[in-house]
């Protein structure tokens, strides 16, 4: 994570200057000026750390810039770089080394520009070969290589997971400084033939479309959120999925593979619900004692149910004992990983708890305050936290004579914490 962007010139005075992240002050960019500017002399690592922040020069991106690039030269020359294509061109790649880098110093590593030198191909995997001529194969014929045909079941059933991870930074003052959601729609398949699918969700720029407000296809209002419909940053597919009609149409039409797989991922970062909110106060008493209270709320339905929640409250490191008092679950102070750690088995929307806590502290001849990190908090909750809903689901399958109604479908929702933290 970047906190902040600075431009100088060889006088060290700033000619660029953005900053993204309240943790980066005027000092910092001082204590850069005087210790790598300054001292060029002394100073030789790319990555250097001042004043508890960590400068990562342009040399430094240019070593992982020419990484990258040899990766794919490597590509360009035997396709996928694995153990067995390694072992099996470890001669063309010592020579591709000889003539990119010069004493230790990148040269041309354009792949165009290297084939008119070294003119030697590559050797593929059987694997490899393999994977490229099915693909060719399912090209001329159509046939698909991810389901087999002839595929029988006595039940047809469907089975849905929205699968979503909510990550959260929140100042202490209960100021979003960043949020996002990272989901996966998972699915499994135990359908006879060669089933058509459709899968529609309350995506922003198909309801803007339609015109529909929050009622689905079967007229059924979306739970849990009240939310009409979700921006989608971005998303990547299964390979069943027919990217033309969804490019068109913003329409997930598809045969499924046989079993479980994953239809796609995605990433939205706009209007998320916040499943917790974290209050910490945190009272310093003199040198040798800490006083914590910690509230969290719960933000959804009162008919929901948050269960494998936990709270992790950073202690410093010369901590000698800690007394603590919680509402509701259990709380342990643990040594060895320097935290409180309270644990509540469910807790009901619209709810609030609170633990509080006296922290002993030893003597110490450190003058540095305590950085206080944040307070981290895991849980799980049956909704999904970026609003998605799934608006339907359906089936065809001409030749076999079923269709949608004879199907059993099953949708589930499982939010759960990714890095959910709280500063104090």
């Amino acid at each position: 994570m970047i906190g902040g962007l600075f431009i100088y010139n060889h006088k060290g005075e700033v000619l660029i200057s953005r900053v993204y992240r309240d943790d980066i002050g005027r000092n910092a960019v001082d204590a850069f000026r005087v210790n790598v500017i300054h001292a060029r002399q002394q100073v030789r690592s790319p990555v250097t750390n001042i004043a508890r922040t960590s400068f990562f020069h342009v040399n430094a991106a240019m070593v992982f810039e020419f990484l990258y690039k040899m990766c794919d030269v490597m590509t360009a020359y035997f396709g996928k770089i694995s153990e067995e294509n390694i072992k099996n061109n470890f001669v063309l790649i010592y020579e591709l080394l000889d003539e990119i880098l010069d004493f230790g110093y990148p040269q041309n590593s354009e792949t165009g520009a290297l084939k008119t030198f070294i003119t030697q191909q590559g050797i593929k995997s059987q694997f490899q070969t393999k994977e490229e001529q099915s693909q060719i194969t399912s090209q001329v014929t159509g046939q698909i290589g991810w389901r087999r045909e002839g595929i029988k079941y006595r039940r047809n059933e469907l089975f849905l997971d929205v699968l979503e991870s909510v990550n959260l930074l929140m100042s202490p003052q209960g100021q979003v400084l960043s949020a996002h959601v990272s989901g996966r729609v998972v699915m499994k398949s135990y359908l006879s033939g060669m089933p058509e699918c459709k899968f529609g969700m309350n995506d922003k720029i198909v309801i803007e479309k339609q015109g529909k407000g929050t009622a689905d296809e079967t007229g059924k209002s979306e739970l849990g959120s009240g939310k009409q419909s979700i921006a989608i940053d971005d998303c990547t597919f299964h390979q069943c999925v027919r990217l033309s009609k969804f490019d068109s149409e913003r329409s997930i039409s598809f045969i499924p593979p046989d079993g479980e797989f994953e239809l796609m991922r995605y990433r939205t970062t706009k209007d998320i619900i916040l499943p917790f909110r974290v209050i910490p106060l945190v009272r310093e008493v003199g040198r040798t004692k800490l006083e914590v209270k910690v509230v969290i709320k719960s933000n959804f339905k009162p008919s929901l149910l948050a269960q494998k929640i936990e709270v992790r409250i950073p202690t410093p490191l010369n901590t000698s004992g800690v007394q603590v008092i919680c509402m509701k679950g259990k709380a342990k102070y643990k040594a060895s990983e320097n935290a409180i750690v309270w644990k509540i088995k469910r807790m009901a929307g619209m709810k609030e708890s609170q633990i509080s806590a006296e922290i002993e502290l030893l003597p110490t001849n450190d003058k540095k305050k305590w950085a206080r990190p944040p307070i981290s908090m895991n849980f799980e909750v049956p909704f999904a936290p970026s609003g998605l809903k799934v608006r339907y689901l359906k089936v065809f399958e001409p030749k076999l004579n079923y269709s949608d109604h004879d199907v059993i479908k099953w949708v589930r929702y499982i939010g759960r914490s990714g890095i959910y933290e709280t500063r104090c």
